[in-house]
C-alpha cells in the first residue's frame, strides 16, 4: 500500500506519542508499504520519504511550547495535498491542526482515513493551566471531534479506556479499534540482572510534567523509615526536572535524573527491584509496560483520568493518586517483604505477552489495509 502518515509533533523519540509513531513507521516500510510521512521537524528536510511543513507560530505562546519541548506544524496545503495524493491510505497521529487539514483533503480527495487517539484533553489544558477544569477539558474533547475524528473511516483507540472517554464526552460510538502500541521485543529479552546500585532501587519512567506527579514518589519515599536504603531512577526529560531535583534534596532523598536512550533503558529497567508509575493522565503509558516486560513489579496511580491503573493485577499494585502516604505504604510492603516480589513476576509473567509490539503493529497494518480495502469495495 501507499500510506501516507500525518502527525502534528514528531521530533526527537522522548515520548510515548513520538515512540509510537516512529515504531508504526518502522514497522509498515519493514513490510514493504511505501510510506510518506508528513511532520514539522527540519532535519528531516530532504530525507526520503519526508514532507516537512513549517513550524507555527504561535506569537506570545511560543515561549510556553519551547519550555515544554512542543514545536507545532503548521498547515501547508500545498506539501500536504502532495504528500496524500495517490495514497491508498491516510493516518493521522494527533488531532491538531496538521491533521485537521490533512483529513478534509484526503476527504475531499476520496482518500481513506485512519486516526490514533494519542492525545487527552489534559495533555493539552495541562500547558495552559487548566488540566483539572472539567468543561475546559470537554471543549477540547469536542474540538478533536469536529477538526478530525467526525471524518475519520476507523479510529485506533490505544486503550478501551480512551475509547469510553471520548465517546462519552462526544455521545456518539464511531467504527474503532482497540490496539496498544505494544513493547518492544528488547524489554522482553531475558538479561543477567546487573544493579543499579547496592540500595533498593526504585524506577520511574516518564516526562517531567505537572501530569505526571514525580513529587507524589519523592514524599512518598521521605516518608519511610528506611529511605536512606532507598534510591529513585527518574527517566525522561522535561520542564519540571529543576523543581523535582530541588524536592528531593529538599526531603533528603537520593534520586538520579537521566534521560535513557532505546539501549540503555532496558538493562537500567531490570537492574531495579520496584517500578512506580506516578502518572495521573495518560492514555497508555507504554513506560509503565516495558518495565513490566523487563521483568519489574509495579505500583501504578488508580487515577480516573488514567488507563495505567488497568495493568494492576490487584490492590498491592495500586495507590490512590496523588496520596504519598498511600503510596509510601505499598512501597514498604514489597521492601520488607522481598518474597512477594519474586510472586508477584510470576503473576505478571503471562500478563505481559499480550503487549509484544509486533503483534500489535500487525494489527495496525490489518485496520489500514481494512480501511483501504472499504473505500475500494464502495467503488465498485
Amino acid at each position: 500500500m501507499k500510506i501516507t502518515i500525518v502527525c502534528d509533533v514528531l521530533g526527537s523519540p522522548n515520548n510515548g506519542t513520538t515512540l509510537a509513531a516512529y515504531n508504526l513507521i518502522n514497522f509498515l516500510k519493514s513490510r514493504g508499504h511505501e510510506v510518506t510521512v508528513v511532520c514539522a521537524d527540519k532535519d528531516k528536510e530532504g530525507v526520503a520519504g519526508y514532507s516537512v511543513v513549517p513550524i507555527k507560530n504561535f506569537g506570545p505562546l511560543n515561549a510556553l511550547l519551547r519550555a515544554n519541548n512542543v514545536y507545532l506544524a503548521k498547515a501547508d496545503k500545498n506539501v500536504l495535498s502532495r504528500a496524500i495524493e495517490g495514497a491508498d491510505v491516510v493516518h493521522i497521529l494527533i488531532p491538531l491542526h496538521l491533521g485537521s487539514a490533512a483529513s478534509k483533503i484526503a476527504q475531499k480527495a476520496g482518500i481513506p482515513i485512519t486516526a490514533s487517539f494519542h492525545a487527552q484533553a489534559e495533555n493539552v489544558t495541562a500547558h495552559i493551566a487548566c488540566m483539572n477544569s472539567r468543561f475546559v477539558n470537554h471543549l477540547v474533547y469536542l474540538y478533536f471531534y469536529r477538526s478530525l475524528y467526525k471524518r475519520v473511516d476507523i479510529i485506533h483507540y490505544p486503550t478501551r479506556f480512551i475509547k469510553e472517554v471520548f465517546e462519552k464526552h462526544v455521545k456518539r460510538t464511531m467504527p474503532c479499534r482497540v490496539i496498544s502500541n505494544g513493547v518492544n521485543d528488547i524489554y522482553f529479552t531475558k538479561r543477567e540482572n546487573i544493579r543499579l546500585c547496592d540500595k533498593f532501587t526504585i524506577f520511574c519512567t516518564g516526562r517531567f510534567s505537572k501530569e505526571k506527579s514525580q513529587q507524589t514518589l519523592i514524599k512518598a519515599v521521605a516518608n519511610c523509615n528506611f529511605k536512606d536504603n532507598v534510591k529513585i531512577y527518574f527517566a525522561g526529560c522535561g520542564p519540571r526536572e529543576k523543581r523535582l531535583r530541588r524536592l528531593a534534596k529538599r526531603k533528603g532523598v537520593d534520586a538520579d535524573f537521566k534521560f535513557y536512550t532505546r539501549d540503555e533503558l532496558p538493562i537500567a529497567l531490570s537492574g531495579a527491584d520496584l517500578y512506580v508509575h506516578t502518572a495521573e493522565v495518560e492514555i497508555e503509558a507504554i513506560s509503565c509496560l516495558e518495565a513490566i516486560a523487563s521483568g519489574l513489579v509495579p505500583v501504578i496511580s488508580n487515577s480516573k483520568r488514567s488507563a495505567t491503573k488497568n495493568f494492576a493485577i490487584d490492590e498491592r499494585c495500586l495507590f490512590e493518586a496523588g496520596n504519598w502516604r498511600d503510596l509510601s505504604q505499598k512501597i514498604s510492603y514489597f521492601y520488607n517483604d522481598p518474597k512477594q516480589i519474586q510472586a508477584y513476576k510470576q503473576k505478571y509473567g503471562e500478563f505481559k505477552e499480550q503487549f509484544r509490539q509486533e503483534d500489535c503493529m500487525r494489527k495496525m497494518e490489518q485496520m489500514l489495509e481494512e480501511a483501504a480495502s472499504a473505500k475500494k469495495q464502495n467503488e465498485r
